[in-house]
């Protein structure tokens, strides 16, 4: 049913003070809207990235594949304020011209590798470092079709549930309760193919988990949306042991402090240039605490 009460415009045009939380950033056009150039640390791979589960892919990629010994997979980790615009930057833009985290570029050839997209960065590592992506083409085409699941399926989660869930300005029915049937479907999705082994694209534990992870897996361990209860997670019982499998890893755990600004102080840390900085961080927080 149509709601009576409203008449779509002629033309839609952007009303910056209708819209809610993210109203200001919900721009109809492209392109910087300031002159600002990015940081550039001393590692080959540098990150440019906010802790938002698109971000966490990445840097929890970057995590693993450093615990695995590819010791060329260091990297600076820059914080992009997205509440402040810094994803409109010319610099930024130049890396990303879609204006979204994460962004990555590749210093380590000439001239540098821009790559933007949360899933083209994961591609992108696995194949630059041979790991956590299938030999065998069966086994990588089922890790590839289930990465760009998720590339697919997470929009309706977090543009749709988690957007008129948590962010629209005042509830609305028929957009919360299409979203919500949507995202149980796309867990019982995930449910189904848990049941029958340990990692989502099979034995191995691939891009496809590191991709997937920060989306679902935060779902159903309560952090996201505050919504555990209401979707009934405890439900699905296989993506909940896969979850808590996962966040157990200590390289997803450093991957879920990098570039966070929110939550518990000791699970923040704004930016990562060495991996010294996890300890540093820990032992600073844990000293304010005191005093």
């Amino acid at each position: 049913m149509t709601n009576p009460t409203y008449t779509p415009p002629r033309v839609w045009t952007w009303d910056a003070e209708n819209g809610g939380q993210f109203a200001s950033i919900n721009r109809p056009v492209a392109g910087p809207t300031h002159e600002a150039a990015l940081p550039v640390g001393r590692h080959p791979l540098q990150l440019y990235s906010l802790a938002t589960p698109n971000g966490v892919k990445v840097t929890v990629m970057l995590e693993e594949l450093l615990a695995a010994g590819h010791t060329g997979a260091e990297y600076d980790a820059w914080r992009i304020d997205i509440n402040k615009g810094d994803q409109f930057s010319s610099g930024f833009v130049g890396v990303n011209p879609n204006s979204k985290i994460p962004a990555l570029m590749d210093h380590s050839a000439g001239p540098p590798t821009r790559v933007f997209e949360s899933g083209a960065i994961l591609l992108y590592l696995a194949e630059k470092f041979g790991a956590f992506l299938p030999l065998d083409p069966a086994a990588r085409a089922e890790c590839l079709s289930w990465l760009f699941w998720q590339m697919g399926s997470a929009p309706y989660l977090g543009g749709g549930f988690g957007h008129f869930y948590k962010y629209a300005p005042e509830p609305m029915q028929y957009p919360i309760n299409r979203y919500t049937m949507e995202t149980k479907r796309q867990l019982d999705v995930m449910n189904r193919a848990l049941a029958e082994r340990r990692f989502i694209a099979g034995d191995d534990y691939t891009i496809a988990d590191i991709a997937i992870w920060p989306w679902y897996g935060n779902l159903v361990l309560g952090r996201l949306y505050g919504a555990a209860e209401f979707l009934d997670v405890a439900s699905y019982t296989h993506v909940v042991r896969w979850a808590e499998e996962i966040g157990a890893r200590d390289p997803v755990r450093r991957g879920r402090m990098v570039n966070r600004t929110f939550g518990e102080p000791h699970e923040q840390l704004h930016e990562r240039h060495d991996a010294s900085d996890f300890e540093t961080s820990t032992q600073d927080k844990i000293a304010a605490a005191a005093d």
